[in-house]
């Protein structure tokens, strides 16, 4: 195997393959990218058999051939090489070295059998549709927040794409929850997801697909089953396995009759909520709102650094309903308004009740927190 290619290309096909590679390293060949030179085309793949990622980029060269190289290794060597420059790779038999030349720097690679790398079979995909990159990449960056990271409930751990049926139109919709708080996100339905099973997207398969729709593809092809999701994003495939369990009935959760409406500007609110829990480092500590008619107090005790308050008047609060005082972890509250552009909206119970949070300008998107004890 013998061939040249532009530096900058295969820095950004290595950008979305490298990350997928196995860095535990516990079974080696899952650390290494599958290089294979085709003719005009080199084709990069990496998995850790839950996902794979496959790429076609254009080369040129002398001989064919595929060899495999870590990952982890290659992305650093090319990511620091100068702009411009164009890489010679040539690898002449199977168990030799890989020779990489650019310039004036060379180095050589040892490389593993290519039989040792595994196939991922995406197998029988029936469910096919299009979406657009700017709606996938709104659904994901409203919900992915809320993915819990708790092992134990593995079928937490992803995100929930279904189609719902319930308004005047079916609608896709994301759903992600820890259990301490919810994020759900809709869109219009694309033509041919309406037989789609529900599916849980794993939490790695939304963080790599993430930064594949930031590449300037328009739309994405979504094709999936039971048990396989596939995304074709321009030059970029992504397969990967879905969560093997049954997300809960979170419908239960969202509150249906909260009528103490607090409407507060994001950006106020934002930083009022900055200022007072910087008193502590205690990631869990409460935030407390006390809420009266468009009045807005905010606190947090320290028992090592003292007592913070900050109060929002009706220059920016809108609230006319009974005074309310209810706790928030500070963290849960900023990530739910880091969603939201202008307006943010509470509906409030009582103190102990889950409280319903929206964008006022975007009706699409719904958020639930569970409060603290304060």
């Amino acid at each position: 195997m013998k061939f040249k290619v532009d530096r900058t290309l295969l820095q950004r096909a290595l950008a979305h393959i490298h990350g997928v590679a196995e860095k535990r390293n516990t079974i080696p060949i899952l650390a290494n990218v599958l290089l294979s030179y085709e003719g005009d085309i080199l084709r990069l793949t990496a998995t850790d058999m839950e996902i794979a990622v496959v790429e076609d980029i254009a080369a040129t060269g002398e001989r064919l051939g595929s060899t495999t190289v870590p990952a982890a290794v290659l992305f650093e060597i090319v990511r620091k090489l100068p702009d411009g420059v164009e890489i010679e790779f040539d690898h002449p038999e199977s168990d030799a070295p890989l020779a990489l030349r650019a310039g004036r720097y060379a180095t050589s690679l040892n490389v593993l059998p290519v039989d040792d790398f595994p196939a991922m079979v995406a197998g029988d995909l029936p469910h096919r549709f299009r979406i657009p990159a700017a709606t996938l990449r709104g659904l994901i960056d409203r919900t992915k927040f809320a993915i819990s990271n708790e092992e134990t409930r593995y079928y937490l751990n992803g995100i929930y794409l279904h189609v719902a049926e319930g308004g005047t139109f079916p609608m896709l919709r994301a759903v992600a929850t820890d259990g301490h708080r919810l994020a759900r996100v809709e869109t219009e339905l694309p033509e041919g997801a309406r037989g789609m099973p529900g599916v849980i997207i794993p939490r790695k398969t939304v963080a790599e697909l993430r930064k594949l729709l930031d590449e300037g593809a328009a739309d994405l092809e979504v094709s999936l089953s039971d048990t396989r999701i596939q995304f074709q994003a321009g030059p970029v495939l992504l397969t990967s396995k879905l969560i093997d369990g049954t997300f809960p009935e979170y419908e239960r959760v969202i509150p249906k009759g909260n009528d103490r409406i607090l409407r507060i500007t994001k950006k106020d609110f934002a930083a009022a909520v900055g200022r007072v829990a910087a008193i502590s480092q205690e990631r869990s500590r409460p935030v407390k709102l006390s809420v009266t008619h468009n009045m807005l107090t905010l606190s947090a005790i320290s028992p090592d650094q003292g007592v913070a308050h900050e109060e929002l008047d009706d220059s920016t609060v809108t609230y006319d309903a009974p005074p309310i005082e209810i706790g928030f972890q500070a963290r849960y509250l900023t990530d739910i308004t880091d969603q939201i552009d202008v307006e943010v909206e509470f509906a409030f119970a009582d103190s102990s009740a889950p409280t319903l949070v929206r964008d006022t300008a975007s009706p699409s998107a719904l958020y639930v927190l569970m409060p603290m004890r304060v």
